[in-house]
């Protein structure tokens, strides 16, 4: 069974029916939120950035929404694949401190979680801005209004209330939403991203030695998993939170990135097919469409029937931790088996490029 699939835009199809699978036709990398799902593209992750993408001949923009934020900083370091091996061995082996039968305070979880990104990347944040290769764009959720409000004496009334009025306007429009959400881009300052961001209300700071860690943390804070992340420096003030809100699978206007004398092409690692804008648009099955905006983009997913072959039939996700428990063990050995199986996609997609095997390539829809 085949368990690499692969879906592509109109312009993307036209040039790898041209051009073949070409790293220097990549100009952008997208990751989305998605907790534990993003796991299963380690492997690949490795390949992608520590082989395949050393013969790319221009910058490439890693863009990243929590996990997705996490993948793109630690593929940003000097040895990618080395970087994002520890990044996956400090998932799977996150513990916690908590009650019998109840989860760990979101503080507690901000803390440790917080203090294992400064030690990854505190000291390496020079080695990050200097890649030659590529360009790190870390994608946050600020509160607005109420959920200003979060940490005092009302937010246990004001952020309930609030998510109630996110999730109201977003299902008239999504546009509507950023009047309690607004997307901050902490963004590598040597280069602008080449993106349209007119879609949605849009704050972007540079990158520093002083927010990267904070501004992953953030990208990072799921709401009432983790509490969220005060005035990062260089930024607006406020409350920030997890990157998915605003921008679950950063279905962006990439078909915005002009074309030169090569493609402008977005490589797209992803644990599904379909790009869904935000986290409230899950809700929205219309939303998850392919648009206009995905033209030049190329999907690589798990095959559905090869994910039904993992433990208990699915990818790895944050219900695990409900579902095991106290049994760190058993969660722990259920998604190292996994994530050795997802060695399959990496396998795959080399030979793919590599013009050794054949995959269908689908349109994007």
């Amino acid at each position: 069974m085949q368990a690499l699939s692969i879906h592509a835009g109109p312009r993307a199809l036209q040039a790898l029916r041209e051009h073949g699978p070409q790293p220097q036709h990549v100009r952008a990398i997208p990751a989305a939120a998605g907790g534990p799902k993003g796991l299963m593209l380690n492997a690949l992750d490795q390949f992608i950035f520590g082989e395949w993408l050393t013969r790319a001949t221009a910058p490439v923009h890693l863009l990243g929404a929590s996990i997705g934020a996490w993948r793109m900083a630690a593929a940003s370091l000097n040895d990618p694949a080395r970087a994002l091996a520890q990044m996956a061995d400090d998932y799977l082996r996150q513990d916690y401190e908590h009650a019998p039968g109840k989860p760990p305070t979101p503080r507690h979880v901000s803390e440790v979680f917080g203090a294992n990104l400064v030690a990854r990347f505190g000291e390496r944040t020079h080695e990050l801005l200097t890649n030659p290769r590529f360009r790190l764009h870390v994608f946050t959720s600020r509160g607005r209004h109420l959920l200003r409000l979060h940490g005092r004496a009302l937010s246990s009334i004001s952020t309930p209330l609030s998510y109630a009025g996110a999730f109201a306007t977003n299902a008239l429009s999504r546009r509507a939403m950023s009047g309690w959400w607004e997307r901050v881009i902490f963004s590598d300052p040597r280069e602008k991203m080449p993106i349209s961001l007119g879609d949605y209300r849009t704050h972007t700071a540079a990158l520093s030695a002083q927010n990267l860690p904070l501004s992953i943390l953030a990208s990072c804070s799921i709401p009432y998993w983790l509490d969220p992340v005060h005035n990062i420096p260089g930024g607006p003030k406020g409350p920030y939170w997890d990157g998915g809100v605003t921008d679950y699978h950063l279905h962006l206007n990439y078909a915005s990135m002009l074309d030169g004398p090569a493609p402008a092409l977005v490589l797209y690692p992803h644990f599904q097919q379909s790009v869904v804008p935000g986290w409230l648009d899950k809700f929205f099955k219309h939303r998850h469409r392919a648009t206009a905006a995905l033209s030049n983009v190329i999907v690589l997913s798990p095959n559905p029937a090869w994910i039904a072959t993992l433990p208990n039939a699915k990818l790895p996700d944050r219900a695990d931790f409900k579902f095991f428990g106290d049994d760190g063990a058993a969660r722990i050995k259920a998604w190292s088996r996994a994530l050795k199986e997802s060695e399959r996609l990496r396998d795959e997609f080399a030979a793919w490029v590599d013009a050794r095997a054949h995959i269908d390539v689908k349109p994007l829809v």
